[in-house]
């Protein structure tokens, strides 16, 4: 009797013990798992975001120079570009603002985020032109794509007198030789930027451009007639002083044989320094630049002034963004 009732004791150890066991085991296992899972999440957690790299440039062009931004799908941009005349004209011409070199008004429209057109009209030449602009690339903020690049291309139209468009040419001639076609010009552009800092951004723009048609000039040497295709570089920078405030410049350098020691036609590359003002809805430029001509088809085969003479203009653009 007695030994029943040890067996009896030791079953009821043996199956408490085994119990305790389990649960333990339960316990531990669940737990392992929980901390896995816990784990897991935070790793996810501290993982880095990929993002694309926004505000390389605060507006569609820097001066004269496109940039690499788009704007958004379905809003407007307006802008007023105004350029006055030189400097150097002096006090009789409150310094060149008595006279407007070149005005020019543009909407530019967001099909997507990354693709937009443009239209534009401009005093000088009476230009009217139309746009493409696509971003292709974008900068992350990881560095696995390090720049930004956009393609643009733009078709210009010169609606001036017939006289105008063949300057030296008499009234028989022109009525013979005049073509539409003539009226036309083009340029393309790779722009490639990139965002250094949130304090610092540069582009280059390699450019093509081609007129339909030129008047025959020679240079010095009397052996190179003006070009209808001229490959341009430019470059662009950025430089933020403070939150609302940014210095602005870019440039064009023509690789152009008629243009090269002309002293009988001379031409420069377009220069334009300025600040960018912040204020809300828009962007405000103020500037100098001693090219009259805002658009590529202008500013790149018709640089006549030179900032060593002080033939450079004030002028300032001002964009508005209107959402759909």
């Amino acid at each position: 009797m007695k030994r029943k009732s040890n067996n009896m004791l030791i079953s009821f150890i043996y199956k408490r013990a085994l119990l305790a066991f389990l649960c333990f085991a339960f316990i531990n296992t669940t737990s392992s798992f929980g901390q896995d899972d816990l784990m897991a999440m935070l790793e996810d957690n501290t993982e880095e975001e990929v993002e694309k790299v926004t505000a390389t440039f605060k507006s569609l062009r820097v001066i004269n120079a496109q940039t690499v931004e788009t704007i958004k799908a379905k809003s407007l941009m307006f802008r007023v570009t105004h350029r006055f005349g030189n400097v150097s004209t002096g006090a009789h011409s409150l310094y060149g603002f008595d006279e407007a070199s070149n005005i020019r008004i543009s909407f530019d429209y967001g099909i997507t985020d990354d693709f937009l057109v443009g239209f534009a009209r401009s005093k000088f030449n009476e230009h009217l032109d139309g746009s493409l602009k696509y971003k292709l690339l974008a900068q992350n903020s990881d560095n696995s794509m390090p720049l930004t690049m956009t393609l643009f291309a733009s078709l210009g139209c010169k609606p001036v007198r017939w006289s105008q468009i063949y300057t030296g040419r008499n009234d028989e001639w022109i009525k013979e030789n005049k073509k539409f076609a003539h009226r036309l010009s083009y340029a393309y552009q790779v722009i490639i930027g990139r965002k250094f800092s949130p304090s610092f951004s540069l582009e280059l723009l390699p450019t093509f451009f081609h007129r339909n048609y030129v008047l025959y000039k020679v240079n010095n040497s009397n052996d190179q007639v003006e070009e209808n295709d001229i490959i341009s570089i430019g470059i662009a920078g950025r430089i933020k002083l403070t939150q609302r405030i940014a210095l602005v410049a870019d440039y064009f350098h023509n690789f152009s044989k008629y243009r090269e020691n002309n002293v009988i036609d001379p031409h420069f590359g377009p220069l334009g320094l300025g600040i960018e003002i912040e204020t809300g809805g828009h962007v405000f430029h103020i500037n100098f630049s001693n090219s009259s001509g805002i658009i590529e088809n202008d500013f790149i085969p018709d640089t006549t002034d030179s900032w060593e003479e002080g033939d450079v203009k004030f002028g300032f653009n001002i964009s508005r963004i209107f959402y759909f």
